[in-house]
C-alpha cells in the first residue's frame, strides 16, 4: 500500500501555511561559519549520554550517507528579510551563503533554478537534542536532503537510532494551526492514539511541529509518559518537518554531530516559522536548500511511509508487511487531498468526527449513498464547517471537492469515521485497528486467506480484544488445524491471551504439540533465557556434534531431557528418550497461505501436507508446560497448567525446576520472579490436593505415591520433598498419610502407652490391646501375623531402637566410668558388637538405592544430612579411641578419646527427639540459634582478647610460660564475664605467697609488678580497675543483651515456620525407619546378614515399598487422573469465585457494569456518561374535573390528570423530566418547558414533593456500561383553584418548534413510554385513583 501519495507537494499538509510567507526571517547563522569561524566552537562539546564508540560510529556514518542541500549561487530576490536585508530567491541572506556562492558568475544566469543552483554536501545537523527549560529527555534528529533514499533513513532509524521495526505505521495528518476540540473528544483521541501505538508497537508519524494536530499528538505522548511506569512501553513519535521552516534551527548545527544540542522552544518569536514539538521522540528535518518554504517534506514523507509499509516484520514466527493507516483531524483543502490520495492508493483512513472542517464534512456524508452527495449538500456542509473561509470557495472548487468526496466515500472499505459513543466505540485505538481489518477485506484477499491475514495482524498487534470482536465471529468457522501456526507464533511471542483465545476456539494441545513443534519451540527460546544457555552448554559438550551433517538440526529433545534431569534431579528418569537409529517421521500438516519464518526455519515447512504419520509426544500438555516454565512465563504457564492431566505432579515439578533455575540465575529480579512463580505452582498443587482430600482421603493419598510416568517415574510426594515445598508437605492430608505410614498396619489411634506395653510384654498382643487397620489382623486367632505387623510398624521399630540406643549409652557410660580394664571385659566387648551393628546399618543406608541414583549421587545425598555426618564422625572417633585403647602404651589417651566420643553419641539423641511434636520444633530453633552463637563469639573474642592482653601486659612482666600466658590473656578474661574477678587486679587482696616472683613455680602464676621493699603492688591500680569496669560494661551488659536480642529475633523468625519445617523433616525420619530392619541393634546383624545374601549373592534389586511409591494399573490410573482433573476444575472455579469476591475485584466488576446484567449493547450508547445516569421525573398531577368543577370518576374511582410533554421526532408523550447536570436541581427538558423566571418556584414545589420511586430504571437506552437511575416524585394539586397550579399553568411555554405540552388523563392506554407508565401507576395507586 502507498499511504501518502497522500499529499500534494506545495499544498498544505498541515494547514495554516497556504502559500509561502510574505517575509522571511533572518536566521543570522550561516553554515560556512562552521568553516571560517570554527575557533568559536572549539572545545564546545556537550557530554554525550551514550558510549563514545556509538557516538563516533554515528558521527562517521551519517556524513558519509546523508546529505544536506546548500544554495551555491546567490540570485537576489525582490523580497527583503525581517531585518530588511537582501535575500536570495532561496530565502537565505547573503551571509548565509558560501563565499563562492556570492561571487559574480554570469554563466549561472539571473533566474534561480534549484536543480542547477542547489548542491548536496554532507549534513551538518544530527545527533541528540534536548529542549531547554523543558524535559531533559534526549531526542534524536537529523537534517536530510529531500532526495535522500528512504532505505537510508530507514537504516538510520532501525540500526543507529535503535528503533524496533514497527508492527503498524500511523500517519497523523490534519490542521497545522491550533484548533479547538471538545475536551472529551480530545481526551478520547489522545488516550486512543497512545494506546494503539503502545500496545501494537507502532510508529506515529506527524509533521513534528508544535502546532495543530502535531501538538495534540505530542501532548498525548507527554500525558502517557507522565502517567506510566518506567519502560512500560515507549511511544515512538517521528516528526518529519521542513528544515527551512524550523525556528532557531541554528542551535542544531554542528559538523560532527551534537550530543546533545540545546533547542529553545520560542513560540512568541517564531513569526511565520514553526518550532519543533518537544514531545516527539525523533525528528527528520527535510532540506531542499530553501528557507521559509512549507511542504518540502511531503514527497519524502510519502516515499518513506510507502517504503516502511513494504517492509516485513518478523516476530514470533509470523511475518507480515507493516500495515499503515492515516488518521485525520480537522484540516483544510490539503487534508482533503491527503485523504483522496490515501484512499486512491489503498491506505485506510480514520476520520475523527467532531474535530472540525474537512474531517466533519466527510463524517457527515460518509454513510450516505454516493448519489445523495450532491454539490448543494457539500456547499451546505462547507458553509457550516468553513464559516470563515467559505466566501473564498468558488463554484468550480466546490464541484471539485464534491467529486473528491464522492470518490472517497465510494471506497467505503477504506474509510472509517470515529464517532464518540458510536457502536460502543470509546477509544480511537479500536477504530484504527477496525479500519485496518476492514481494509484487509479488500479484493486482495478472499475466504480463508482474508481471515488468516486479519488474524496475523491481530496477533502482531497483540490485540486479543480486536480478534474476539472482529475475527472470531459467526462469519467464519475456524478449523483448529488452521490456528496451529498462529498458536505457535503466540507461544513464541509470549501472548497468553491469544493462546487462551485459540484454546477457546477449538485448538487441542494434544493435536497441536508434536515432536517437530516441540523441537521448533525449543529452537526459538529467548536468547536471554537461562535454560537456553544451559542447552547451548550441553550442545557444546555433545561428543557427536562433529559427526552431525550440516543439514541435521543440532538440537534434539534428548538434549532438553538432559538439562531437565539436572533440574529435576537424578531420582527421575529422562523425560524424552534418546533418538533411535531409524529416522522418525516429520510433522507435516497443511497450513496454506501463511508466510512464517523464524531463524531460518519456516513454520510453513513445518506444517505442510504429507502422507507420513504424525509423531505425538507422551504428554503434550506437560511438554508445553515445561517449555513455558523454563522461560519463566507466568501467565502462559497458568493457562497451560489448567489444561494439564497430572496437575499436582506437574505443579510440583514446575516448582522444583524454577527453584533450581533461580539458584543459577544471575539477574536478581528474574530470580525473584522465578521463586514467586515456584510458590504459585506450589499453591496450585496444594489447592487441587485440598479439593481431592476433602472429597476422598484415600484416593487423594493414592495420588501422593502414584508413580507418574509423565514426570520421570517419580511421585508427587518425592517431587515435593526434592523441591523443598514445605507448605505442601505440611498439608494436613500429607501429614495424615505420613502418620499412616508411621503406624504401619496399626491403627493411628493406638496410644503410645499401649505400644510400649506390648513391646515390653508382647503376649499382650493376643489380648486385643492393640487395634489393627486390616480386619484379618483384628482376629486374635492369627498371632504370628499380628506380631509381624506389630514389630514391622515404623513406630515400633523406632521405639525399639530408642530403647536399644539408651541401653547402648548406659553400657558405654558404665564401661568408661566403672569397668575400663587393660583387657576388655565382656561389657566392653558387647559395646564393640553393638557399634559394629551400627556401622553395618549406616553402610546399608549408604548403599540403599531404590531409585537407582548411582553410588556417587547416593553418597552425596547421604552426607548432605547433618545427622549422618555426626554418625560417621562418632564411629571414626570410636575407631581411633579403640585403636589407642588396644595399645597398652596409649591406654589412657584411648579412654579420653572414647569419653569425648560418648558426647557425640549423646548428641545423636537430638535426632531421635525430632519425631516429637513438642521437642521437634524446639530442636530446629536450637540449630538456628547455634549460628547466632558462633557469630556472637567473634564479637566476644575481640573484647576478651583485647582486655586480656592489656591486663596481662600491665600486671605481669615477661611471662614466658605458654600455659600461664594463655590463662592470663584469655582464660581469666573469659571467666571474668561470669563473675570470677582476679583478686590481685586492684591490689587490695594482693598476697605474694599466692604467686611466684620469678615464675619458676609451675603451679603458681607469676607475681604482678610490685614494690619488694614495701610489699605492695607497683602497677597503676586505677587503670586496671577502669579497664575492668569498661570490660564488664561491654561484655556483661552490651554483648550478652545483644545475644539475647539475637536469640529473640531468631525465635520470632523461625517460630512462624518451625511447624512447617518440623513436618517437612519428619518425613526423613519416617522413611528411615520405614525402610529399616525391624530388629534393633545389635540383633539387627541378623537382618543385615539376610540382606547381604539377598542383595550380593542372589542379586535381588532394592525396591521402594508400595506405601511410598506405588505403580497403578492403567485402568485404575486413568480413573484416578480423571477424578483429579474433575477436582482441578472445581479448584479453578473456586479460585475464580474467590477472585471475584475480593474487594478490589468487586469494585472493578461493579464499576461501569449494569447492575441488572447484560443488555447486549456495549459502550454508553446514547446516554451521556458511563455508569449510572441520574434522572429526575416529577409527576405533576391534578384531579380531572367537569365543567361545574366536580371531580370526574370512572368505576367509582377518581380520575387524575398528569402534565406530559412531547418533543420533536418523538412518537410518545413523556413525563417532563430527564437527566440533570451535576449541581443542577431541574432537568434540562423541564427547563425547556418552563419560563426561566418560574424555575425557582418549581424548585420549591420539588422540595414539597413526595418520593415515589428511586433506583434503576428499565430503559431501551441502557447498555452494559451505562444505565439510568431515576428519582420519581409526585407533585399533586388537590384544589383546582390552587395559586401554585395557576402559576404553573401560566409559566408553561415551548422553546422548541414541534414540541407540545398538555394535561393528559391518567389511564392504562395513555401513550407514554412504558417505564413512565410504571411510575405513573404507582402514583395512581397512592391516591386510589383510576388507572
Amino acid at each position: 500500500m502507498e499511504p501518502s501519495a497522500l499529499r500534494k507537494a506545495g499544498s498544505e499538509q498541515e494547514e495554516g501555511f497556504v502559500g509561502p510567507p510574505r517575509r522571511v526571517a533572518d536566521l543570522g547563522m550561516v553554515s560556512n561559519l562552521w568553516r571560517s569561524n570554527s575557533s568559536l566552537f572549539k572545545g564546545w562539546r556537550p557530554q554525550c549520554p551514550f558510549g563514545n564508540d556509538k557516538q563516533e560510529s554515528l558521527s562517521s556514518w551519517i556524513p558519509e550517507n546523508i546529505k544536506k542541500k546548500e544554495c551555491m549561487y546567490f540570485v537576489e530576490s525582490s523580497k527583503l528579510s525581517d531585518a530588511g536585508k537582501v535575500v536570495c530567491q532561496c530565502g537565505y541572506t547573503r551571509e548565509r551563503h558560501l563565499e563562492e556562492a556570492t561571487k559574480p558568475d554570469t554563466s549561472q544566469g539571473t533566474q534561480w533554478d534549484p536543480k542547477k543552483h542547489v548542491h548536496e554536501m554532507p549534513t551538518d545537523a544530527f545527533g541528540d537534542v534536548v529542549f531547554t527549560g523543558l524535559s531533559r529527555e534526549v531526542k534524536k534528529y537529523v537534517r536530510v536532503s529531500q532526495d535522500t533514499p528512504s532505505s537510508t533513513i530507514y537504516h538510520l532509524m532501525t540500526q543507529h537510532w535503535g528503533l524496533d521495526v514497527p508492527n503498524l505505521l500511523i500517519s497523523v495528518t490534519g490542521g497545522a494551526k491550533n484548533f479547538n476540540m471538545k475536551p472529551r473528544l480530545k481526551s478520547i483521541f489522545r488516550r486512543g492514539l497512545v494506546k494503539v501505538a503502545q500496545t501494537t508497537g507502532a510508529w506515529v508519524i506527524t509533521g513534528g511541529s508544535h502546532a495543530g494536530v502535531m501538538k495534540q499528538v505530542g501532548e498525548a505522548v507527554r500525558d502517557f509518559s507522565l502517567s506510566s511506569s518506567y519502560k512500560e512501553g515507549e511511544v515512538i513519535t517521528i516528526g518529519v518537518a521542513t528544515w527551512g521552516t524550523v525556528h532557531r534551527r541554528e542551535g542544531l548545527i554542528h559538523p560532527t554531530g551534537s550530543f546533545p544540542a540545546e533547542y529553545i522552544l520560542d513560540e512568541d518569536g517564531q513569526g511565520n516559522l514553526t518550532c519543533l514539538d518537544s514531545n516527539h521522540s525523533h525528528f527528520i528535518l527535510v532540506d531542499d536548500g530553501t528557507h521559509g518554504q512549507y511542504g518540502v517534506e511531503i514527497p519524502l514523507r510519502t516515499r518513506l511511509e510507502k517504503f516502511i509499509s513494504e517492509q516485513t516484520k518478523e516476530r514470533g514466527g509470523v511475518a507480515i508487511k507493516i500495515p499503515i493507516v492515516c488518521v485525520v483531524l480537522e484540516g483544510g483543502p490539503g487534508t482533503l487531498q491527503t485523504i483522496y490520495n490515501a484512499t486512491t492508493n489503498g491506505t485506510p483512513c480514520v476520520v475523527v468526527e467532531g474535530s472540525g472542517r474537512v474531517a466533519d464534512v466527510i463524517a457527515q456524508v460518509a454513510n450516505l449513498p454516493v448519489s445523495d452527495i450532491t454539490v448543494s449538500l457539500i456547499q451546505q456542509k462547507l458553509s457550516v464547517f468553513f464559516q470563515e473561509m467559505f466566501e473564498t470557495f468558488t463554484e468550480s472548487r466546490i464541484v471539485e471537492w464534491t467529486k473528491k468526496i464522492q470518490d472517497i466515500v465510494r471506497r467505503r472499505q477504506l474509510l472509517t469515521v470515529f464517532r464518540e459513543g458510536k457502536d460502543g466505540q470509546q477509544d480511537v485505538d479500536v477504530a484504527i485497528l477496525q479500519a485496518l481489518l476492514k481494509a484487509s477485506r479488500s479484493q486482495d484477499h478472499f475466504g480463508h486467506e482474508n481471515w488468516d491475514h486479519q488474524l496475523k495482524l491481530a496477533v502482531a498487534w497483540n490485540r486479543v480484544d480486536i480478534a474476539r470482536s472482529e475475527i472470531f465471529t459467526d462469519e467464519w468457522q475456524w478449523k483448529p488445524s488452521d490456528l496451529h501456526p498462529m498458536m505457535t507464533a503466540a507461544l513464541i511471542s509470549n501472548k497468553p491471551e491469544f493462546v487462551k483465545l485459540f484454546l477457546e476456539n477449538g485448538v487441542q494441545l494434544k493435536e497441536f504439540v508434536t515432536w517437530d513443534t516441540l523441537l521448533y519451540l525449543y529452537e526459538n527460546l529467548e536468547p536471554s533465557c537461562l535454560f537456553h544457555s544451559k542447552l547451548q552448554k550441553v550442545l557444546a559438550e555433545e561428543p557427536e556434534r562433529l559427526a552431525c551433517t550440516p543439514a541435521a538440526p543440532r538440537l534434539q529433545m534428548h538434549h532438553v531431557a538432559q538439562v531437565l534431569r539436572e533440574l529435576l534431579g537424578d531420582f527421575t528418569q529422562p523425560l524424552y528418550p534418546w533418538p533411535q537409529h531409524s529416522d522418525r517421521p516429520r510433522l507435516l500438516l497443511p497450513v496454506p497461505h501463511i508466510k512464517l519464518n523464524v531463524q531460518g526455519v519456516s513454520l510453513r515447512s513445518l506444517y505442510k501436507r504429507s502422507s507420513g504419520h504424525v509423531t505425538f509426544t507422551m504428554d503434550p500438555v506437560r511438554d508445553l508446560l515445561i517449555w513455558a516454565i523454563v522461560q519463566n512465563r507466568r501467565e502462559l504457564a497458568g493457562i497451560i497448567w489448567a489444561q494439564s492431566q497430572d496437575c499436582i505432579a506437574g505443579a510440583l515439578a514446575c516448582s522444583k525446576i524454577l527453584k533450581e533455575l533461580s539458584k543459577e540465575e544471575e539477574d536478581t529480579d528474574s530470580s525473584e520472579e522465578m521463586l514467586a512463580l515456584a510458590e504459585e505452582c506450589e499453591h496450585r498443587a496444594i489447592g487441587v490436593f485440598t479439593e481431592c482430600y476433602r472429597k476422598d482421603e484415600e484416593r487423594a493419598q493414592k495420588l501422593l505415591i502414584r508413580v507418574s510416568e509423565a514426570w520421570g517415574k517419580t511421585t508427587c510426594l518425592q517431587l515435593a520433598l526434592e523441591a523443598k515445598d514445605m507448605k505442601f508437605v505440611s498439608h494436613g492430608g500429607v501429614q495424615a498419610f505420613l502418620t499412616k505410614v508411621w503406624w504401619g498396619q496399626l491403627c493411628v489411634d493406638n496410644g503410645l502407652w499401649r505400644v510400649t506395653l506390648c513391646m515390653l510384654a508382647f503376649p499382650l498382643l493376643l489380648t486385643g490391646l492393640i487395634s489393627f487397620r486390616e480386619k484379618r489382623l483384628q482376629e486374635v486367632s492369627s498371632p504370628v501375623a499380628r506380631a509381624r505387623a506389630f514389630f514391622t510398624a515404623p513406630v515400633v521399630v523406632f521405639h525399639l531402637n530408642i530403647l536399644s540406643y539408651f541401653a547402648f549409652l548406659c553400657l558405654f557410660a558404665y564401661v568408661l566410668m566403672v569397668d575400663f580394664q587393660p583387657t576388655p571385659s565382656w561389657c566392653e566387648c558387647a559395646i564393640y558388637l553393638w557399634l559394629f551393628s551400627l556401622v553395618c546399618e549406616e553402610t546399608r543406608q549408604l548403599f540403599y538405592d531404590p531409585d537407582e541414583c548411582g553410588l556417587m549421587k547416593k553418597a552425596a545425598l547421604y552426607f548432605s544430612d547433618f545427622w549422618n555426618k555426626l554418625d560417621v564422625g562418632a564411629i571414626l572417633l570410636f575407631v581411633a579411641g579403640l585403636t589407642c585403647r588396644l595399645i597398652p602404651a596409649t591406654l589412657y589417651p584411648g579412654r579420653v578419646i572414647l569419653s569425648l566420643d560418648f558426647i557425640l553419641f549423646c548428641l545423636r539423641l537430638m535426632h531421635i527427639f525430632t519425631v516429637s511434636k513438642t521437642l521437634g520444633p524446639k530442636i530446629i530453633i536450637v540449630k538456628r540459634m547455634m549460628k547466632d552463637v558462633f557469630f556472637f563469639l567473634f564479637l566476644l573474642a575481640v573484647w576478651v582478647v583485647s582486655f586480656g592482653v592489656a591486663k596481662q601486659a600491665i600486671l605481669i612482666h615477661n611471662e614466658r610460660r605458654v600455659d600461664w600466658l594463655f590463662r592470663g590473656a584469655v582464660y581469666h578474661s573469659y571467666l571474668t564475664i561470669f563473675g570470677q574477678i582476679p583478686g590481685y587486679i586492684d591490689g587490695v587482696n594482693f598476697n605474694p605467697e599466692h604467686c611466684s616472683p620469678n615464675g619458676t613455680d609451675p603451679y603458681k602464676p607469676k607475681c604482678p609488678e610490685s614494690d619488694v621493699t614495701q610489699q605492695r603492688p607497683a602497677f597503676p591500680e586505677w587503670l586496671t580497675v577502669l579497664l575492668l569496669c569498661l570490660y564488664l560494661l561491654f561484655t556483661n551488659i552490651l554483648l550478652l543483651n545483644l545475644l539475647i536480642a539475637m536469640f529473640n529475633y531468631t525465635f520470632q523468625q523461625v517460630q512462624e515456620h518451625t511447624d512447617q519445617i518440623w513436618k517437612f523433616q519428619r518425613h526423613d525420619l519416617i522413611e528411615e525407619y520405614h525402610s529399616r530392619p525391624a530388629a534393633p541393634p545389635p540383633f539387627i546383624l541378623l537382618s543385615h546378614l539376610q540382606l547381604f545374601i539377598k542383595r550380593v549373592i542372589l542379586k535381588t534389586p532394592a525396591k521402594r515399598h508400595k506405601q511410598l511409591k506405588n505403580k497403578l494399573e492403567k485402568n485404575e490410573e486413568a480413573a484416578l487422573l480423571s477424578w483429579e482433573i474433575y477436582l482441578k476444575e472445581n479448584y479453578l472455579q473456586n479460585q475464580q469465585f474467590q477472585q471475584k469476591q475480593r474487594p478490589e475485584q468487586k469494585i472493578e466488576d461493579i464499576s461501569n457494569k449494569n447492575p441488572m446484567g447484560r443488555t447486549g449493547l456495549r459502550g454508553r450508547g446514547s446516554l451521556s456518561c458511563f455508569g449510572p445516569n441520574h434522572t429526575l421525573y416529577p409527576m405533576v398531577t391534578r384531579w380531572r374535573r367537569n365543567e361545574d368543577g366536580a371531580i370526574c370518576r370512572k368505576s367509582i374511582k377518581k380520575m387524575l390528570e398528569v402534565l406530559v410533554v412531547k418533543l420533536p421526532l418523538s412518537e410518545h408523550w413523556a413525563l417532563p423530566g430527564g437527566s440533570r447536570e451535576p449541581g443542577e436541581t431541574l432537568p434540562q427538558k423541564l427547563k425547556r418547558i418552563l419560563r426561566q423566571e418560574h424555575w425557582l418556584s418549581f424548585e420549591n414545589l420539588l422540595a414539597r414533593s413526595t418520593e415515589v420511586y428511586k433506583g434503576y430504571m428499565d430503559d431501551p437506552r441502557n447498555t452494559d456500561n451505562a444505565w439510568i437511575e431515576t428519582v420519581a416524585v409526585s407533585i399533586h394539586f388537590q384544589d383546582h383553584n390552587d395559586a401554585e397550579l395557576n402559576r404553573l399553568n401560566s409559566s408553561l411555554h415551548v422553546c422548541d418548534s414541534g414540541a407540545s405540552i398538555r394535561w393528559q388523563v391518567v389511564d392504562r392506554r395513555i401513550p407514554l413510554y412504558a417505564n413512565h407508565k410504571t411510575l405513573l401507576q404507582k402514583v395512581a395507586a397512592e391516591f386510589g385513583a383510576h388507572y
